[in-house]
């Protein structure tokens, strides 16, 4: 009950990170960082009175119901928190910073929390900040086998079905938003007034905050990959090393057996994983064992087992 209360709690943190982001960083700036409120944003050019987060009700329903049908129903149930969450904190959220309808529907930066946050002449900075909140947002509710919505949804159905990396998936379906974004706000095609905002230049800070966003999305998700290899080869019978991984670390080790290809005596390997905060005092003791000692230390992508991570089951969905 306790893990499920603090998975739920992470949902809603995630969605709220992840609607400040594009309410304080993108959306006043017409960047277009893919997805679905990507396209709402777009679309928000064409109709000023309908919301950004409106149109993300409109995209994401019918790729909810995709969602169940495709990913389960234990996914389907957060997801559809996540999606109805999201534009609902993201109008709330505008709705709040801008003091007038008509700042509102123009989503005026100069007017944005009274003109305290309008970061017009910052373009990229608030290209960077916007992109990395989202970012952390979305992974933070991807962790929790959710999405937010919209092409989080297409990208997991690409990876349980065309086995293509989560992170990849995104950015790769979000290019074509871009593209939209262009087309409607660079040149503003299909729009009858003039856009004093258009200018093709804001589809490459798009692009930035799109690729920031993955990385930092993958970053979430996978952690910092700080897992290490070691091996050790000795001609001594390693008794204290033995000690300190069993009882300082409280962790295990594997011996294989193993001979010197030129000398051809019968020599210890130790095969271990640690954390890379674990490197230095096993180095240490290995030196205190035997300075001679033929070390290697090496990253480890992923780790899995007792102590570890659970293997997944097969017909997981994993956010990697």
């Amino acid at each position: 009950m306790k893990k499920q209360i603090i998975s739920w709690v992470n949902i809603f943190l995630g969605c709220i990170i992840m609607g400040a982001g594009f309410v304080f960083f993108i959306n006043p700036y017409n960047i277009v960082p893919g997805g679905v409120y990507g396209a709402s944003i777009v679309l928000h050019n064409l109709f000023p009175s309908i919301q950004v987060g409106t149109f993300g009700y409109m995209f994401d329903v019918p790729l909810m119901i995709l969602s169940m049908v495709l990913l389960g129903s234990k996914l389907g149930i957060r997801t559809i928190v996540a999606a109805l969450t999201t534009p609902f904190i993201m109008n709330l959220l505008s709705w709040l910073v801008y003091p007038t309808p008509e700042a509102l529907h123009s989503l005026d930066p100069a007017q944005l929390l009274g003109g305290t946050m309008d970061m017009t002449d910052h373009l990229m900075l608030t290209t960077l900040m916007g992109s990395v909140i989202i970012g952390v947002g979305q992974g933070i509710v991807v962790r929790q086998q959710a999405t937010t919505g919209g092409t989080d949804i297409v990208a997991m159905i690409l990876q349980k079905y065309a086995h293509i990396k989560f992170s990849n998936a995104i950015l790769m379906v979000d290019g074509m938003v871009v593209g939209f974004g262009l087309l409607v706000i660079g040149f503003g095609i299909g729009s009858s007034d003039e856009v004093t905002q258009a200018s093709w230049h804001l589809s490459f800070y798009s692009l930035i905050a799109i690729y920031i966003c993955s990385r930092v999305l993958a970053r979430v998700i996978n952690g910092a990959k700080n897992d290490k290899i070691i091996f050790v080869i000795s001609d001594e019978k390693l008794h204290d090393l033995h000690r300190y991984i069993l009882k300082d670390m409280d962790r295990t080790a594997t011996c294989i057996k193993s001979s010197g290809l030129y000398t051809g005596k019968e020599k210890e390997m130790l095969f271990l994983v640690v954390s890379y905060k674990e490197v230095a005092g096993v180095k240490h003791t290995i030196k205190e064992c035997d300075p001679r000692a033929f070390v290697i230390v090496t990253d480890a992508y992923d780790t899995f087992g007792e102590g570890w991570k659970p293997l997944p089951s097969k017909g997981d969905v994993e956010p990697e």
